[in-house]
């Protein structure tokens, strides 16, 4: 559906990777990360905020997608060694929380 989209993201990440290698905080990534999005002139959110939806109130309980790129790829950075399935299950509920949120 966003290939192009998705292949470029993916760049931008194998790019900071190459350049930084392993062993900085995600901060440190995310900023680098934002760096290559801006040079590759591809817009993008950071710590969008991502709210709960309760019988038709949204309640901001602090939940943040690092990255939101041209309103279609959500990025979460990760500093692991592995990704374990919270990792995964983390993406899919931001996944589930934007059914109810129309952006940053």
């Amino acid at each position: 559906m966003h290939g192009a989209l998705t292949h470029e993201v993916l760049a931008c990440a194998y790019e900071v990777h190459t350049v930084l290698g392993p062993g900085l905080l995600e901060s440190a990534y995310r900023a680098c990360m934002e760096r290559e999005l801006r040079l590759r002139d591809l817009a993008y959110e950071a710590e969008c905020p991502m709210p709960i939806r309760y019988k038709g109130e949204a309640l901001d309980r602090g939940y943040r997608a690092d990255l939101i790129i041209e309103g279609k790829v959500i990025v979460e950075l990760e500093a692991v060694d592995k990704l374990l399935p919270i990792h995964y299950t983390q993406l899919f509920t931001y996944l589930r929380l934007t059914v109810y949120t129309s952006g940053c």
